[in-house]
C-alpha cells in the first residue's frame, strides 16, 4: 500500500499503482480539498486495476482525522470514554453512531477503509496514543470499540484493529524511536490482547501491528515478528483477516534493515500487505526488490462490501449532532 503526492493522481503515480504488487493507496491530508475532488480522485485511483486497489485513510476522529472541511468533525475517541465512564450504554450507542457517519461519509466519496479503531489502552504513559485511545481499561476499550466496528459494519465498511498487541504502555513513540515494552506476556494477554479477543468474530476485519518490541515475547518488533501474527494472533487467537503492517518508513521498523529487508520480513512475519509512506524511492525500490506475492482475494473483500444505507446514516448523523449540541462529546 502506497501513498500519493497531491490532490490528482499524476501519470507516474498512476503507472506505480498498475505494478502487479501494489494492492492498495492510503490517503492524507495532503491529497483531500473537498468530497468532489476526493470522489474524483478515488474513482481515478480505483480505475486504475481490476479487482479495483483497496483505498484508506487514518480517519479515528480527533487530532487523527485527515479529512475535515465537507465531512463531521468526529471526536477523539477519549470523550466517548469519559461518557462511557458515567453511561456506558449511551456511550456505546453514540460510538455505534459515529461508525455509521465515519463510514458512510468515506465511502460516498470512494473510500474502502480506514484504519479504525485504535484497540490500545490508555495505560496513560503514551503521547502518540492519548485521547486517540478509548478507556484506560481492556473492558471499556472493548465495549466502546464494538460499537465503533458495528457502526462500521452498517455502512458495508471492515474495521481495522491497531496497534496489535498494545501501544498504550509505552512512552516511546514508533515514529522516532524503537519503543520496548518490557511486561511479560501474561500482562499483555490479560489487557492488552482482550479487545482483540472480543472483537476477532464480530466484524474486525484487520488489524495492524504494532513497531514496538516485547522482548520477553520476541526480539523484533511485533510486525515484523512470527510469534505475534503466525503463533498469537493467527494460531491462537484464530484471526482470519488482512494484516496490515504499520508505515515501514517508521523508526520503529528500522529494526528491520532496510526498506525489502523490512518488505520481505513484514510479509515472512504474516503481514497480508505491507505500508510504505511519503518516500517514493523506497517505495519503488521495494517493488523492484520484493519478488513476486499475492494478496488473499477474500480477506481484501471483506474491507468495503455492501451498499450505504442512507436512512441509517442521516439518523446516525442527527444523533452525533445533538450529542455533540448537549456537550456529551466535548
Amino acid at each position: 500500500m502506497l501513498d500519493i503526492a497531491g490532490t490528482e493522481l499524476a501519470a507516474e503515480e498512476r503507472e506505480m499503482l498498475a505494478h502487479p504488487l501494489v494492492g492498495g493507496v492510503i490517503l492524507f491530508a495532503r491529497n483531500y480539498q473537498s468530497p468532489a475532488q476526493l470522489e474524483v480522485l478515488t474513482a481515478a485511483i480505483h480505475a486504475v486495476r481490476s479487482p479495483p486497489l483497496l483505498i484508506a485513510v487514518d480517519h479515528e476522529g480527533g487530532r487523527v482525522q485527515r479529512f475535515i472541511a465537507g465531512f463531521t468533525r468526529l471526536p477523539p475517541m477519549r470523550a466517548l470514554g469519559r461518557l462511557y465512564d458515567r453511561e456506558p450504554a449511551l456511550a456505546v450507542n453514540l460510538t455505534g453512531a459515529i461508525g455509521v457517519v465515519l463510514a458512510a461519509e468515506l465511502r460516498e466519496r470512494g473510500v474502502d477503509f480506514s484504519f479504525a479503531p485504535v484497540l490500545d489502552i490508555d495505560f496513560g504513559s503514551s503521547s502518540v496514543i492519548g485521547d486517540r485511545a478509548f478507556h484506560a481499561t481492556a473492558a471499556g476499550v472493548a465495549a466502546l470499540a464494538g460499537g465503533l466496528v458495528a457502526g462500521l459494519a452498517r455502512m458495508g465498511m471492515g474495521a481495522v484493529g491497531k496497534h496489535f498487541p498494545g501501544h498504550g504502555y509505552v512512552q516511546a513513540d514508533s515514529h522516532h524511536e524503537v519503543p520496548i515494552d518490557e511486561r511479560p506476556l501474561a500482562a499483555i494477554e490479560k489487557d492488552d490482547l482482550a479487545p482483540y479477543r472480543a472483537l476477532i468474530g464480530k466484524g474486525l476485519a484487520g488489524v495492524m501491528p504494532a513497531h514496538v518490541i516485547y522482548p520477553e515475547v520476541d526480539e523484533r518488533p511485533a510486525g515484523f515478528s512470527p510469534v505475534w501474527l503466525k503463533d498469537i494472533l493467527r494460531g491462537r487467537m484464530g484471526f482470519e483477516g488482512i494484516v496490515f503492517s504499520d508505515d515501514l518508513s517508521m523508526e520503529g521498523a528500522s529494526v528491520a534493515g532496510e526498506i525489502v529487508e523490512r518488505g520481505r520480513a513484514a510479509l515472512s512475519a504474516g503481514c497480508d500487505m505491507v505500508l510504505v509512506c511519503n518516500s517514493r524511492e523506497a517505495a519503488q525500490h521495494l517493488l523492484d526488490g520484493l519478488g513476486s506475492y499475492a494478496l488473499d482475494a477474500g480477506r481484501a473483500a471483506r474491507m468495503s462490501t455492501g451498499a450505504v444505507d442512507d436512512a441509517a446514516y442521516r439518523a446516525a448523523a442527527a444523533r452525533v449532532d445533538e450529542a455533540k449540541g448537549a456537550g456529551l462529546l466535548a
